[in-house]
Parts: C-alpha cells; structure tokens; sequence
C-alpha cells in the first residue's frame, strides 16, 4: 500500500503494539539478554529528551516527532512484523538529568539505542555512557562542535551549526544590505550556544560586518536588561542570539521594549514555535535557519506533515522531524538488519553493535530530504532553508514563513 492510501488510518492506534506492551510502565523489564526481553512483543527504542525544565520547550517538540513516527513504523508493519514501542524517559535541562536517562534506558529498560539528548551540552556528558555501552545514540538535536566524535556508537540527524548557522546571517544582508555593525548574545553555560556563537562570529567576520559588541548570559536568565541596554549604546544594525527558547524569547522581547527595531537572528535553540508563548507579538520578524521545512517534497515528509497537523493542529517544527527522522533511521536499519537474520534472534549487545554499524551504512529518505551518514556518524544533509516569523495580530499565534 503507498503512502497516500495509508493516510486515512496513520494516526490509528495499533492493537498489536498495545496489547503487546505495557505503556504505563515502560521500566518493567526481565534480566533476559534479548532484545524483546523488556518489550515483550516489541522491539524497545529509548527516546532521551527534556520534558522538564527550561529546556521542555524543545523536548516537548520531540516527543511529539517520536510519537507520530512510532505510530507511523508500525502502521507501516514495525520491524517486518514485529512492532517497535519507543520508551521515554526524561532529561531534564542538565547533564545529571541526561545521564541518569540514559543509563536507565540502557541498564532497566534495555532498549537497543537511544534517540537523544535535546541540548549538545548534555550528550557531551551522556552519550560517552551510551559509547562505553556499545548502545547507539542518534543526535536528534546536538548541532555543536564534536558530538560524532565522542564515540563510534554516537550519530546525529542534525546538522552541524557550522553548515546551518550562516544561512541566516546571509539572508538578513540580501534583506538589508546596509547591515554593518552586530550585536552578538549568548548562553556561556551552554556549550551549544557556544559552539553556535562562535560559528556566527566567524560568518559575520567573513562578511566583513563589523562586531560592535559580546554579550553573555546565562540559559536560567530572566533578565536582560544590563545586557541589552550596553548592546543598544553601541548602536547595532544586526543583532544575533545563541541560546534557548526561554531565555532567547526573553531577550528578543527585551530588546524590543528597549527600542531595538533592527533585523534580529535566532540561533538553534529558539527555533521552536513555543517561543511565541515568551516574546509574543515582539517575537515578529526573527530570522531562524533551519534543517527542515514542511514544504519539503516527498511522500514521508507529506505524510508526517499531514498527521503531525491532524495530531497537533499546526505545521511540525524542525526538532520534531529530525526526531522523526531519528526513529526512521533505527527502524529501517532494523528491518535491514533484519532481513538478513532475524533481530529478535541475537543477543541484545549483539544486536546494538549490528544495529550501529548498519545504520551508518544506509541511506534515508525522511522529512529532512534523504540522509546518510559519515563512517564518523555525521549527518550528510543537502537540503537547508531560513524561515522568518510571522506573528499573528492578537501576539500569541504565529508561524515561521521560509524565505524564497
């Protein structure tokens, strides 16, 4: 059956994935060494996200990208048959947090590998977990320097800011040429943000614009007004933020109280829709690049729209289908794994080192466009865009238009 036909029933819940497994109590496990032990007839994926904390506002969009790719896989027959059930766990906005997931998922729930964390900061202190475990991890938003590079079990299906991040500076100067001086905040307490400013720095230098001023904050901020006050005496054309969502919203709308009527450029972090929640109608105008739009053509990509729009009633966000795209690359390893000799036949740690070397080696057509991996774990990713918001005229509803 082609995709369009599947439509009308994606969003159904499946009966076999539900009789077979549990969901109120995902931790329920046997010391049986298979992959199947915890799941009972299903194939367990961890999904290690923020759905706590500051840093929810990113989680939250991707569980609801895992969500419908769980629902998704197996209308679509799971595992040639056997079902996947994705099992969450929470990780906070810290390292601690991350860690404590990820060992759960790997020691208790025993899934055979992890999607997550949200933030890069906590996948430099969880993922060498996951590594030393031999349990793959898909990045499904850590886009700061060196995160294939902790481990050969650690990929990611988001790109590198490095590849992103410029984008955005360059259509904010063919939307005004004039541009020349820059304001430039970010989260020091976030190596992310960091990562993203110094990529920014770097671009801004490249085109010849002229760094006014640094400013610094923390992710927990909630005020910003020394900042922005010492950003606005030096006069900026441009101003560039690398940080979250709760705080980036928080610093836009400052700004904008201020008097700041320039062009303004989000990084990573406030490339979510709940950000219109925190700076509301002074959020219009931010330029953000992206991974992912919605339009992308493609008959995955329209089907996860067209639910995620049923299931959520609005456009999916980047984090939600790179998320997506991060369970589609398990699942269509597993199935190739697979048909060569049944999963549920090897032995857990067989079946995460097998699972990790297939999934490098595979191509993927997902929401992103088609995808493959580095033998490092890097994403390979054509396809990017810069999306401008929109705010609606009551200043709590909005939406990110791409720019041609």
């Amino acid at each position: 059956m082609n995709v369009a036909s599947r439509l009308s029933v994606f969003l159904v819940p499946l009966a076999i994935a539900l009789s077979a497994c549990n969901s109120s109590n995902p931790g329920t496990t046997t010391t049986t060494d298979s992959p199947q032990a915890a799941g009972g007839n299903a194939i367990l994926i961890g999904i290690g996200v923020a759905q706590t904390s500051n840093v929810a506002l990113l989680g939250q969009e991707e569980v609801n990208g895992a969500k419908i790719a769980e629902q998704y896989f197996n209308e679509k027959g799971g595992i040639n048959g056997t079902p996947i059930r994705l099992v969450f766990q929470d990780t906070g906005g810290d390292e601690a947090g991350a860690i404590n997931a990820f060992q759960t998922l790997i020691n208790r729930d025993k899934v055979v590998g992890i999607v997550g964390p949200t933030l890069s900061q906590q996948a430099f202190s969880a993922n060498p977990i996951a590594n030393n475990a031999r349990v793959p991890v898909i990045g499904p938003s850590n886009t700061a320097k060196g995160i294939p590079q902790i481990g050969e079990f650690v990929s990611r299906v988001s790109a590198p800011v490095s590849v992103v991040a410029p984008n955005s500076v360059k259509a904010a100067l063919r939307m005004d040429p004039t541009i020349k001086r820059v304001a430039v905040f970010f989260a020091q307490n976030d190596a992310f943000s960091k990562s993203e400013t110094d990529i920014f720095q770097q671009t801004v230098k490249d085109q010849k614009l002229e760094i006014v001023t640094v400013q610094k904050f923390q992710t927990t901020d909630t005020d910003f007004q020394s900042q922005a006050t010492a950003a606005l005496n030096a006069k900026p054309d441009l101003v560039i933020i690398s940080g979250l969502s709760a705080d980036g919203g928080n610093l836009v709308r400052q700004l904008r109280e201020l008097g700041y009527r320039g062009l303004i450029i989000g990084g990573n972090g406030l490339n979510t829709s709940n950000i219109f929640k925190v700076c509301k109608a002074l959020c219009d105008g931010v330029l953000i690049a992206q991974a992912y739009s919605p339009e992308h053509p493609g008959a995955v990509n329209k089907a996860f729209r067209e639910a995620f729009m049923k299931q959520y009633k609005k456009d999916p966000p980047q984090f939600s289908a790179q998320t997506f795209a991060g369970v589609q690359v398990f699942v269509e390893a597993l199935k190739a794994l697979d048909s060569k000799q049944k999963v549920t036949q090897l032995s857990l740690p067989q079946l995460r080192v097998d699972l990790n070397r297939q999934l490098l080696t595979g191509k993927y057509d997902t929401p992103l466009g088609e995808i493959a991996f580095t033998p490092e774990g890097e994403i390979i990713q054509k396809d990017f865009y810069v999306a401008q918001i929109k705010m609606e005229p009551d200043g709590k509803n909005g939406q990110f238009v791409f720019l041609k």
